[in-house]
This record gives C-alpha cells, sequence and structure tokens, in this order.
C-alpha cells in the first residue's frame, strides 16, 4: 500500500468516527458545525473522507462531541 492509500484510509476512517459520534449524539451536520464552529460542508469532507483536517479542528470537533480526543483517533 502505498504513502496515499494509507492516508486515504486515515481520513475515511476518521470520517466515520466523526460520523459515529455525531450520530449517537443525535446531531445533524450543520448542528456539529455549529457547536464546533465549523461549517457544515467541512464537517461532510471530513466525514467522507476528502478533508485533510487539522489537530486544532480535530479538537474542536472533539469538545463539540464532548468525545475525548483520543476517542476519536481509536479506529
Amino acid at each position: 500500500m502505498q504513502m496515499a492509500d494509507s492516508m486515504l484510509m486515515m481520513l475515511l476512517k476518521f470520517g466515520k468516527q466523526v460520523r459515529k459520534f455525531r450520530l449517537s449524539k443525535k446531531l445533524s451536520q450543520e448542528d456539529l458545525a455549529d457547536l464546533a464552529d465549523l461549517h457544515w460542508t467541512y464537517i461532510s469532507g471530513i466525514e467522507r473522507g476528502i478533508r485533510n483536517i487539522s489537530l486544532k479542528n480535530i479538537a474542536k470537533i472533539s469538545k463539540a462531541l464532548e468525545v475525548k480526543l483520543k476517542n476519536l483517533l481509536d479506529f
């Protein structure tokens, strides 16, 4: 597997984690975006694995979901 492939897999897995926690809180993408001070299209891109998210924004999402950062990264 090449580096690009492994990066894509990591982004896809992270996106699935975000979606899982968001749905468990019964939040829409727009609700999560508002809580995290991000745009809903950015949340959508994260969940689809097409955004290379920064650590700062991972922390914002973690706080908005009330989930420990390490749990978002446990995939």
